[in-house]
């Protein structure tokens, strides 16, 4: 099957990149409003963008009225209106449940901590809370948005963020900053309604010998 992308409903886009594009990390994004309502939110448009400086990214669609969702509004620059800061809650398999129940759209200011009974804590370096549940916290700054089709239902966005905090249990990292992953035993999301364990693992080394 050959595809061009122009010629296919936005739905059936957004299809193939969720089905193909496997097994996506979650951000678990939490924000404040700036009259201090706070909020999390789900992203499986999610990566690292690099080390140094320590940033990341989160890619919050626009709303079917082509508006920004809660998250975004919250986390962009404050010259456009947000807060400028948000925290990335990595989701472990015991309140996957939990994360999911937080996609639920609710009005702006409602919480998602009190829909899912998840708890927000004071963060270090940012105004938003970050996650007790969650076994790593990434305090971000946000440094730029970029709105690949704004004021469109669905358009996309991208938050980049610099890294200026991380909470991590002592039980998952040690000290030469290594994570160990069965300890950690995050969940990664497929297509529709599918998510995925992170606990089938193997080793391969990089270049010829692997």
């Amino acid at each position: 099957m050959e595809i061009d992308p122009a010629l296919l409903p936005q739905a059936d886009r957004y299809k193939l990149l969720i089905g193909s594009i496997v097994p996506r990390p979650i951000a678990f994004v939490s924000t404040i409003s700036p009259d201090g309502r706070h909020n999390i939110a789900p992203f499986s448009f999610f990566a690292g963008v690099g080390s140094d400086p320590m940033m990341l990214l989160f890619c919050p669609a626009n709303n079917a009225a082509g508006g920004e969702k809660d998250s975004l509004r919250n986390a962009k620059l404050r010259e456009e209106g947000g807060v400028g800061e948000f925290v990335v809650n990595i989701v472990p398999a015991t309140i996957a449940a939990q994360m999911a129940m937080a996609a639920e759209p609710l009005a702006y200011g409602e919480s998602e901590f009190e829909l899912t009974g998840l708890t927000p804590i004071a963060s270090k370096k940012v105004t938003p809370p970050r996650l007790l549940e969650s076994p790593i916290n990434f305090e971000c700054l946000t440094r730029q948005v970029i709105r690949t089709n704004p004021g469109k239902a669905a358009g996309g966005n991208i938050v980049l963020g610099e890294v200026v905090h991380i909470h991590a249990d002592d039980q998952v990292i040690n000290d030469r900053m290594h994570i160990d992953a069965a300890a950690l035993d995050a969940v990664g999301r497929m297509g529709g309604s599918q998510y995925c364990f992170t606990r089938d693992r193997f080793d391969l080394k990089m270049g010829k010998g692997g």
